[in-house]
């Protein structure tokens, strides 16, 4: 039976996050299922319109239409509330187990945890929390505790910048680094010159202009890694781009080390225990490549340089969006204790034809995406495997 999760707060990381769910649901996974969204401001033929059209990601493929209760999506009804406060979303009506709480809004534990009133079991925040777990897939995910019923998927930098640090960190040190991601314009921008009091920079049309910004996100690693707390900060460049971002990385290691052993060790984290999560390329790619990815990092080889032994920078790739809700949805398949959207073993929609067939029964490698083989969906009776 599919676990049955809600979102609060219909935007880009609602609606994309909805998108990737629909995707894995109807196509390689049966165990996630989007039965009710609430968004106070987006009435719900609105709702169906922005969700099959996507300037950035493309037309919805499947079957979208406004039915008495909210949306039927492919046959199945989407229940559609416009509920100000979450204690007030009748989550527990419709079984929702998981809430992702994607406004923007209620990214406090407190906050948050309104939502737990009207049924819900867990809230994972779309956003960096001040005072909620947070926690990275493929970094801190393990740290995991059932007691947390509120926590933190921190923020798409921070998913990008996060495993790369883990890898330079486990293998050779970072003894400090400065980051900086150049990142795409996103809906709290302007799209002309306009008033923004707190940050004047920010005010200025997002269309034209390379913008300075502050971010937490490098300081951030350091609580889903305790070992570099202290150690990293970083900036942000706000640029004309719709989607896509990338994280410059400028770094110290504390053993000495060439540019061409850190590609080769981040490629092998790449293709074992960072596989779906980090990526590794020698393309000469640009940032429209990258559109669509689910990875949280994917890291440029021909693109970084380092100045001797010591200091070297990185440089590392990401869809804001898209990679983002993705890892919303692992860390839901994390509490399920049932192999994630990412899991290696869940093979690529060319190797999908069967349902319950075992790794062993597999033709070629079954870790590699376009893997060879008989049969398609690797069944949960192997996750634990």
């Amino acid at each position: 039976m599919a676990v049955k999760v809600g979102i609060n707060g219909f935007g880009r990381i609602g609606r994309i996050v909805f998108r990737n769910a629909h995707t894995f649901s109807s196509i390689e996974h049966d165990d996630v299922e989007i039965v009710a969204v609430n968004d106070p401001f987006i009435e719900t033929h609105y709702a169906a319109y922005m969700l099959k059209y996507d300037s950035t990601h493309g037309q919805f493929k499947g079957d979208i239409s406004v039915s008495d209760n909210g949306l039927t999506v492919n046959g199945k009804t989407v229940h559609f509330y416009q509920e100000r406060d979450p204690a007030n979303i009748p989550w527990g009506k419709h079984g929702v187990n998981y809430v992702v709480e994607s406004t923007g809004v209620f990214t406090t534990t407190e906050k948050a945890s309104a939502h737990l009133k009207g049924g819900a079991k867990k809230v994972i925040i779309s956003a960096p929390s001040a005072d909620a777990p947070m926690f990275v897939m493929g970094v801190n995910e393990k740290t995991y505790t059932k007691d947390i019923n509120v926590l933190s998927n921190a923020s798409c930098t921070t998913n990008c910048l996060a495993p790369l640090a883990k890898v330079i960190n486990d293998n050779f040190g970072l003894a400090e680094g400065l980051m900086t991601t150049i990142h795409s314009y996103t809906a709290t921008q302007k799209t002309v010159d306009g008033p923004s009091s707190k940050d004047w920079r920010g005010g200025r049309t997002a269309a034209q202009n390379i913008i300075p910004s502050s971010t937490g996100a490098a300081k951030a690693v350091g609580k889903v890694i305790p070992s570099l707390n202290g150690k990293l900060t970083g900036m942000s460049m706000r640029v004309p781009t719709a989607n896509v971002s990338v994280v410059d990385l400028t770094c110290k290691t504390e053993k000495p080390v060439t540019y061409d052993q850190i590609k080769q060790t981040i490629k092998a984290a790449s293709e074992g225990e960072l596989k779906g999560i980090l990526g590794y390329s020698e393309d000469a790619l640009v940032s429209t490549d990258l559109n669509g990815d689910p990875r949280s990092s994917i890291f440029d080889a021909s693109a970084g340089i380092a100045l001797n032994s010591n200091f070297v920078k990185l440089i590392s790739w990401y869809d804001n969006e898209w990679g983002y809700s993705r890892r919303v949805l692992d860390l839901i398949c994390k509490f399920l204790s049932i192999p994630p959207f990412l899991h290696p073993w869940r093979g690529s929609a060319l190797c999908r034809a069967k349902e319950g067939v075992k790794k062993s029964e597999m033709k070629g490698d079954a870790h590699a995406n376009t893997s060879v083989c008989t049969t398609a969906y690797i069944s949960k009776v192997d996750a634990s495997n």
